[in-house]
């Protein structure tokens, strides 16, 4: 019986990673790799200037084709993207990845859990 509990919590969680198509990349790993990634804050400007990752870049996510600019049109840039709480950052993924964008990854826990965690805020 605990094997099957295990394996169903393993699978369950597997269908929970891939629900969105796009990697999830942790806080911690982030902080480790973050010269080879561009990280991109999808709130609105307002929430970007409150506070947001150390060297984020603000692509407010219902503004994509004015902001692209920042992406400096290198399809092929590794992209860690997170908005407040998630759901903005998807909703910016996918479109990036219509714009032919295909090396994106969501910062799991979003700005919620980069704050809840202590990190550093940039303002």
């Amino acid at each position: 019986m605990r094997i099957i509990t295990l394996l169903v919590f393993f699978f369950s969680s597997l269908a929970l990673a891939t629900e969105s198509g796009f990697a999830s990349i942790s806080a911690q790993q982030l902080l480790q790799v973050k010269q080879d990634v561009v990280v991109v804050d999808v709130r609105s400007p307002e929430e970007y200037a409150e506070g947001h990752v150390p060297g984020a870049i603000n692509l407010p996510h219902d503004r994509i084709s004015e902001f692209l600019s920042q992406l400096e049109n290198d399809k092929s840039s590794s992209l860690v993207l997170y908005c407040r709480s998630g759901r903005r950052a998807k909703l910016a993924a996918n479109e990036l990845h219509k714009l032919g964008f295909d090396n994106i990854s969501l910062l799991e826990g979003d700005m919620l859990g980069w704050q809840e965690q202590g990190l550093q805020v940039e303002k």
